[in-house]
């Protein structure tokens, strides 16, 4: 890149880049579906955005190095509460993202469909409720 990395827009986008498993470049190599960024004006640094599937196992890395161990270590209440979270960032959504998730937790893909279909029986249930 053609400006330092210690720019402050650089240093203050980096942690967001990296979360999502983006690679920051210099403008000048951007090609059409990365991200080019400006600062005053100027383009300062460019981003190209991860695959999806690689953005699950990115997510997935994240999960473990926040838990501190790997995910088939943790309980079940808490690779519940991975799924739930999963869920909400659209890693189902991905192909072969059940069978991915369950690898990373050491669960069938049997046992992340329940924890599916449980956390979707008490939302309903809540919905039921709210409405009496």
């Amino acid at each position: 890149m053609t400006e330092p990395r210690d720019h402050p827009f650089i240093t203050a986008v980096k942690p967001l880049v990296d979360a999502m498993g983006g690679e920051l470049m210099d403008p000048a190599q951007a090609q059409p579906d990365d991200v080019v960024l400006s600062w005053e004006g100027q383009d300062l640094l460019a981003v190209r955005l991860p695959q999806l599937s690689d953005s699950l196992d990115h997510i997935l890395a994240a999960l473990e190095r926040r838990h501190g161990v790997p995910l088939s270590q943790l309980d079940r209440k808490t690779k519940q509460d991975v799924v739930r979270i999963l869920e909400a960032r659209g890693a189902f959504s991905v192909r072969h993202g059940v069978e991915t998730v369950a690898g990373a937790l050491g669960v069938s893909r049997f046992t992340v469909y329940n924890y599916l279909n449980r956390d979707a029986g008490a939302q309903t249930k809540a919905n039921k409720n709210s409405q009496k």
